[in-house]
């Protein structure tokens, strides 16, 4: 009671002498430093766990532990989620997506530290993803906990939200831009002056503390070989054009992958799941955790790529074109391995494989050019790093992410130019066969992906069942004309649905159809409802997005439809005039005050 009392007093001085926006500058400080410490423990606890299970693996044989430590990995991070959080933790930046776009500022305390667990064990034991889209949803969390802890408003709550996700990528990378451009690129987060400086401070203090915590020093150390010349330029459109095409391969290939996981079993998930990665990563290595040692490898320069051979059966490989066939299998089968890793239970996100798959595609890309003689020379240590950037702009539909991020990993700002290009190119050829990112893909499956078209939003916030008439009067299609006139006679609506005993919709009856026989009493006892009752001019079933339930009412022109379960079992009617005075109310609810 005495802590509960001091905290009121506290607060309410608070509120009466500091503004609310200069007190959410202070917010964001502390944002800022519990994000970059949050990051750094994640990552401390990757390497620590890795380091001890693979510290005396052999670097010229196989290793057999590669077929038993990842599926512990995924059974103890999986038991974890079940039966200690006791919530879904996995695709952290689709959940921060959704509760950004839905303006939904609360977000479970858990979070703040189950992901960390989840993740660091996955990973640590061979999971084939990356720490980021874990420590994005920890990000979040700290922000709206943090938000919340201190009473903030609803608006500042969800700018909270946003500020912890820019904490997180910059944390985790000291990458303050890209943490930045991030949330506004991918996470959706309407750019304004009353936003910007609050990412800022969140941003620049997470990369401070993790300077503190791990040195001045850039992610992947990097010296630049060879200065970008204009030459180069049609080469490095195509390489863009590549990336485009394996962002698209990687997109659709975890989506499916996902459907797929999605279907089966608790245990059939894990067995699949466990065993595919495992076999995987005992054929190639590389696989192994996030990939960051091969990309380190890639950009080391000289020969050391063929470091990247061992433990695997290509280790004795002498030929100069073993190692492309063995990066083009890794690129290949990493996909799978990813959705392998989530799907059999393990927590990590795409931006650690984006990263892996863009350095390989880059350097096998310029090695292969060098080799057939068809350039004069590409460096692959620059064109690795281009295919990083390319790759991430595609799979993430954001192309100044990419680029920013890939400048401040390696302190490589001396290619930005081509890192623009590649990621532009990358960006422009994905588009054209898939319109929203893998983060977005998920809800836009389920309809509830929102934009920043405004009629598109609002209805994106409607649902079917909170529009439902329930109270219009159901016949029966054995009834007779005299029933349905005592009906119509104590209701004030022009619309029937007619439902058998089971409750499944046969059809409608309508006023204006049979206005010509009601009142022939004559035929009260001879017609009945199944004889002048007509089909719905379509059925709406009860999940479907609001998007799709205009376009049938468009298509129709009906300004009444039904409404059934899967099972065909009448729900209620849905009227135009519902869905439009719920669309006003949505829309003054949430937007006034941002147009104010």
């Amino acid at each position: 009671m005495i802590v509960s009392e001091i905290y009121n007093k506290i607060h309410n001085w608070r509120k009466i002498n500091i503004k609310e926006r200069h007190f959410l500058l202070f917010a964001c400080f502390i944002v800022g430093i519990l994000t970059a410490l949050a990051a750094y423990l994640l990552k401390l606890s990757i390497h620590f766990v890795e380091l001890f299970l693979t510290n005396n693996f052999s670097q010229t044989g196989a290793n057999y532990l590669y077929l038993v430590y990842p599926i512990i990995g995924i059974l103890l991070a999986g038991l974890f989620v079940k039966y200690w959080v006791k919530d879904d933790i996995s695709h952290g930046v689709t959940k921060i997506l959704f509760s950004i776009s839905q303006r939904k500022s609360r977000i479970k305390p858990h979070n703040m530290y189950t992901s960390l667990v989840a993740s660091s064990i996955t990973i640590g034991f061979g999971g084939s993803v990356g720490a980021e889209a874990p420590i994005v949803l920890t990000g979040s969390a700290i922000g709206s906990n943090v938000g919340r802890f201190f009473k903030l408003d609803q608006r500042n709550l969800m700018l909270l939200v946003g500020c912890g996700a820019a904490g997180a990528i910059a944390g985790i990378f000291k990458a303050p831009i890209a943490g930045i451009l991030f949330v506004i690129e991918v996470l959706l987060l309407d750019l304004t002056l009353s936003s910007i400086l609050p990412l800022l401070v969140t941003a620049v203090t997470a990369t401070t503390i993790s300077y503190i915590l791990t040195g001045t020093d850039a992610m992947f150390a990097y010296s630049q070989v060879e200065a970008f010349t204009l030459q180069r330029i049609p080469y490095v459109i195509l390489l863009g054009i590549i990336c485009g095409f394996l962002s698209l391969y990687v997109t659709r290939t975890m989506s499916w992958s996902e459907d797929v996981f999605s279907r089966l079993k608790p245990w059939t998930r894990f067995a699949l799941g466990g065993v595919s990665l495992s076999i995987l990563i005992f054929l190639f290595p590389p696989l192994f955790g996030e990939g960051y040692n091969s990309i380190e490898t890639l950009l080391a320069g000289g020969h050391k790529f063929n470091e990247l051979l061992n433990g695997s059966f290509f280790y004795n490989t002498q030929s100069r074109w073993g190692i492309v066939v063995f990066l083009g299998l890794i690129l290949f089968f990493k996909t799978f391995a990813t959705s392998a890793t989530n799907g059999g239970g393990g927590t990590g996100g795409v931006f650690a494989p984006t990263l892996f798959m863009g350095c390989i595609l880059g350097f096998i890309y310029s090695y292969t050019m060098n080799e057939l003689g068809l350039v004069t020379y590409l460096p692959q240590e620059n064109f690795a790093l281009m295919g990083m950037a390319g790759v991430m702009a595609g799979v993430m539909h954001a192309p100044l992410t990419g680029t920013f991020l890939i400048a401040e990993l390696t302190g490589g700002y001396e290619l930005f130019l081509p890192l623009m290009i590649v990621s532009i190119c990358s960006y422009a050829t994905i588009v054209v066969f898939e319109k929203h990112n893998i983060y977005a893909m998920r809800l836009a499956k389920r309809g509830e992906l929102i934009t920043h078209h405004k009629d598109k939003a609002v209805l994106t916030f409607l649902k079917v069942e909170d529009m439902l008439e329930t109270n219009i009067p159901i016949v029966h299609p054995e009834m007779t004309l005299g029933d349905m006139v005592k009906v119509i006679s104590s209701s004030q609506r022009n619309i029937f649905p007619v439902v058998n005993d089971d409750g499944t919709l046969q059809g409608l009856v309508l006023l204006n159809d049979i206005r010509n026989i009601m009142f022939r009493p004559e035929l009260y006892d001879t017609f009945k409802v199944k004889k002048f009752m007509v089909g719905s001019p379509a059925e709406i079933k009860i999940d479907t997005p609001m998007e799709k339930v205009m376009n049938t009412f468009e298509d129709t022109k009906a300004w009444n439809l039904p409404v059934v379960d899967d099972n065909g079992i009448y729900k209620g009617i849905l009227s135009q005039s519902s869905v439009f005075n719920y669309y006003r109310d949505v829309l003054v609810e949430n937007y006034s005050e941002e147009e104010e």
